[in-house]
């Protein structure tokens, strides 16, 4: 019941019951005085001095029943309107009572209690109200400690990630100022060496670049149409460099008619190629490494496929690798080097292209990422 029904109900029973109560008494005293007046009439033949102490007794027994209803009137109106006044009291006190400890938790910094109160008053619903306000104030406390706690653990990995190659770059330069690399072989070593090191800061760089402008959804996208077969063949022109430097070979294969378009941005999906295969590269363990790309034609999808022969993922984590800060294993992946976000730059890269990407993985032979996007087509004008 809404406050101001209760109020209102209040008013009508503290009105009402007086008037009921003094409605009733009147018509008692005048079914008692018209019951006398009918004594008196026909007494009238009976001796004078009884008649006269009948009378009396009968007008006593009318004031003393008049008296003995006023009281109980009093009475009445005492308990019916301390009844109302508790009924709409505990109706405004009791949730007041609730939302000044709720108040006070908030103050506190306690938000680990819950509001509960019950009805569909007003006050009842301003509960409800700052139920939901405490809620939304936890989950926003919960998500701040969470991206406090994933922005700490993206800047020690990279801070880790950029010592690494750069401690390596440093001790190559030495060697090479020391005289060290005093063959041409060697000397072509070291210089590999260097390149190498320098593009994975770059890439480190830019990823996390990358990954602020993901945490404010600003990536600038440049949206045009793409030749699939042109496309990924240049994109494998590009990584079979980086491959060859580090002993790896690469085999590209293309399943697509040449004529096949999709809607893409070029340096993002670029982007993407480069991530999976530095994935693949990361965690290699065989002797031959070997990453084959293969782009399929599926329908209304063209599907790119990515497969190494490095160690795999286990099935326990295979659900997770695609989410932020997510790390397989972080001895390893200490050792190894990465953020923990590029399979994750990937996933939102795919879905804001309408695509999307999922891996196989067997341990100890090896990892397929897959991700399709989808083609262009004609519509033709009516």
């Amino acid at each position: 019941m809404k406050l101001k029904t209760r109020i209102i109900v209040g008013f009508i029973m503290i009105i009402l019951v007086p008037l009921l109560l003094f409605s009733a008494t009147f018509y008692g005293l005048s079914q008692a005085q018209a019951r006398q007046e009918s004594s008196e009439e026909s007494s009238q033949d009976i001796v004078y001095d009884i008649s006269i102490m009948q009378s009396v007794n009968g007008r006593a027994r009318v004031n003393m029943m008049a008296r003995d209803l006023f009281f109980s009137i009093f009475i009445i109106l005492i308990f019916t309107a301390m009844a109302v006044g508790l009924w709409i009291y505990r109706s405004i006190a009791a949730p007041l009572v609730k939302l000044k400890k709720a108040t006070q938790n908030i103050k506190e910094g306690n938000l680990d209690f819950v509001l509960d109160v019950e009805g569909d008053d007003e006050f009842s619903e301003l509960c409800q109200d700052f139920e939901e306000m405490r809620r939304r104030l936890k989950e926003s406390a919960e998500e701040k400690i969470l991206l406090d706690k994933e922005n700490k653990e993206l800047i020690s990995n990279i801070s880790h990630d950029l010592k690494t190659p750069i401690t390596a770059v440093k001790g190559y330069v030495e060697g090479i100022m020391d005289g060290v690399a005093d063959t041409p072989e060697k000397m072509d070593r070291y210089v590999r060496t260097i390149y190498n090191k320098t593009n994975e800061m770059d890439h480190l760089i830019n990823e996390l670049t990358f990954y602020s402008k993901i945490d404010t959804n600003r990536i600038p996208y440049t949206f045009s149409k793409l030749n699939v077969e042109d496309y990924f063949s240049d994109c494998a022109e590009e990584v079979s460099l980086e491959l060859e430097t580090r002993g790896i070979e690469l085999v590209y294969a293309n399943y697509v008619d040449k004529n096949v378009l999709v809607i893409a941005d070029g340096e993002q999906i670029r982007r993407v190629i480069h991530n999976l295969i530095s994935n693949a590269i990361k965690y290699m363990d065989k002797p031959k490494g070997i990453i084959q790309i293969r782009v399929k034609d599926v329908g209304d999808f063209i599907q790119v496929e990515v497969e190494d022969n490095g160690k795999g993922i286990g099935s326990k984590d295979l659900a997770y690798i695609f989410d932020r800060f997510y790390r397989t294993d972080v001895s390893r992946n200490s050792s190894k080097g990465g953020s923990g976000i590029g399979l994750s730059i990937v996933k939102k890269i795919l879905e804001d292209h309408g695509g999307k990407v999922w891996a196989t993985s067997r341990e100890g032979i090896g990892t397929i990422m897959y991700f399709v996007l989808r083609k262009y087509q004609e519509v033709p004008v009516k």
